[in-house]
């Protein structure tokens, strides 16, 4: 008889001796109910973002948590960038409440483990005890949870993506009030770290036509890739103002979203990363007419010591040299760009700062074995001869087409010294393309060759360069301009080049 009592006391309230466990809500709906289905869809996900590379130090991602016929994939890549082996301390997940109201941030502590079809996740409550502590604007109300999809549906990508499962603290923010959410960002800020993850679940535009999803969305998007909290809701206002057909909302986790802006506006270091988009449309099963938007973004942190740096290459007010001179640097043996490669470039670069605009990832194809080859390259856009934005990387991790076109539109729209590129600008911009050769090491400047060699500078984490074409602008003599290149752009003192490492490198310049 006592037997009996237990199982039924687990059927209604989900409570094993191991504690009381969160049993699905949507499995079969949003996601398939049995293990096996389950585990298919889930892999094909994964397949779909097979072409993502994880990243170094990846601190947050933000992901759709709509059915995975329709988002999946696109959650999927942003979880890619993770490193599979990656050993997080824990996983915050934040998300909307879609059932509640509660002017408050539900922390679920009631819980000692959400389950899915692929088994339990554990949940540390202990650690979301000390967060309701911590203030009044977090509680536990287990209405927040119970029912609620948008932490839920992560959970098997999770599991199946990470090696070892991190324990989770779920937090569904019920509120949008400013103060509050300023005061969740708070709270959580100390846990912001590298030793956790920090999951931001969200859909964007709910409803309007597939044409006018690309457009609230790629507004949303560039407002996001920018780090501001205050230009994400000010993009939230004016796409309201657009009196869209349709539009209900342009991101159902706009609260999420703002607290982990909030707390990356006070993080230093903090990269942004568009990884994907989608809507709806784009899936077998969804029409044009009334769409629901989907974007992947992931967050990393700056790596100290960093070999391979993604920097901004002059200081404002500084115009890279577009003379014969700069364009006929002398070419690495074996390495050439014809003059259909570097119109391909041009057209790569062109094309990723466009679709940025409507939230699309641009991936060249059909390149030419020339544009196969994996070397670094820095793009630089100019408006009216002014700079507008320059970007680059060293790293020979991707193909030549995909750095211009990585390049491009991080030149456009993450170079901290200016505001990110609008759509009606494009037109006035002109692209300038640095491929560079394979970098050098030397061990004194007698093998540093003045408007021929680029210098990068590394001295513990601190690193710096400036290009080739530098020279050109300025009448400095070697040793000035290695010196400048320590004090300025690497930050270790005018003779701390000296005892640093110093690389060379050619750039073929169009």
């Amino acid at each position: 008889m006592k037997k009996w009592l237990i199982i039924i006391l687990i059927l209604i309230t989900g409570t094993t001796m191991e504690g009381k466990i969160r049993r699905p809500a949507v499995a079969g709906q949003f996601y398939a109910g049995s293990q096996k289905q389950l585990l298919t869809d889930v892999v094909g996900c994964y397949e779909a973002s097979k072409d993502i590379r994880p990243m170094q130090r990846v601190q947050a991602v933000i992901v759709p948590h709509a059915g995975y016929v329709f988002s999946g994939a696109t959650a999927a890549s942003a979880f890619s960038c993770i490193d599979s082996s990656a050993q997080y301390e824990h996983i915050f997940l934040l998300g909307p409440s879609h059932h509640v109201w509660l002017d408050k941030a539900s922390v679920g502590v009631g819980y000692d483990a959400y389950n899915t079809p692929l088994g339990n996740v554990k949940v540390d409550a202990e650690l979301g005890r000390q967060i309701i502590a911590s203030n009044s604007v977090f509680t536990y109300e287990e209405r927040a949870h119970n029912k609620e999809h948008c932490l839920e549906v992560q959970l098997p990508l999770l599991q199946y993506h990470f090696k070892e499962m991190p324990p989770i603290v779920p937090i569904v923010i019920a509120t949008q009030n400013w103060q509050k959410l300023e005061q969740i960002a708070e709270a959580l800020l100390p846990y912001f770290n590298e030793k956790n993850l920090f999951v931001i679940s969200s859909d964007f535009s709910h409803y309007p036509s597939y044409k006018d999803a690309q457009q609230v969305d790629g507004a949303t998007g560039e407002a996001i890739m920018t780090g501001s909290v205050l230009k994400f809701v000010e993009a939230l206002e004016k796409n309201e103002n657009l009196g869209i057909r349709n539009l209900d909302t342009s991101a159902c986790g706009e609260a999420a979203i703002a607290v982990l802006l909030m707390m990356t506006e006070d993080s230093k270091g903090i990269q942004i990363h568009h990884v994907r988009y989608c809507n709806s449309g784009d899936s077998q099963y969804g029409g044009h007419d009334r769409v629901v938007g989907y974007h992947a973004f992931a967050f990393t942190r700056e790596e100290k010591g960093a070999r391979v740096p993604t920097v901004p290459a002059f200081e404002e007010g500084e115009k890279p040299s577009t003379s014969e001179k700069a364009s006929a640097v002398a070419e690495e043996p074996g390495f050439t760009l014809t003059d259909a490669d570097k119109a391909a470039l041009k057209e790569i670069a062109r094309e990723s700062i466009r679709l940025s605009f409507f939230g699309r990832n641009y991936k060249p194809e059909n390149l030419s074995p020339t544009l196969k080859q994996k070397c670094g390259a820095f793009v630089s856009l100019h408006k009216h001869g002014r700079l507008r934005g320059c970007i680059g990387h060293f790293g020979e991790d991707h193909t030549l087409g995909e750095i211009v076109a990585q390049m491009a539109r991080a030149a456009a729209f993450e170079d901290p010294r200016f505001d990110s590129v609008r759509q009606s600008e494009l037109e006035d911009i002109d692209i300038e393309i640095s491929v560079l050769t394979p970098m050098r090491r030397i061990k004194s400047l007698d093998e540093f060759v003045l408007g021929k060699h680029g210098i990068y500078i590394r001295k513990g984490w601190r690193s710096g360069t400036y290009l080739p074409q530098v020279a050109d602008e300025v009448n400095w003599s070697k040793e000035e301009f290695v010196s400048h290149c320590a004090a300025e752009k690497a930050g270790i003192g005018w003779n701390g080049w000296k005892d640093a490492e110093l690389y060379v490198y050619e750039a073929i310049v169009f």
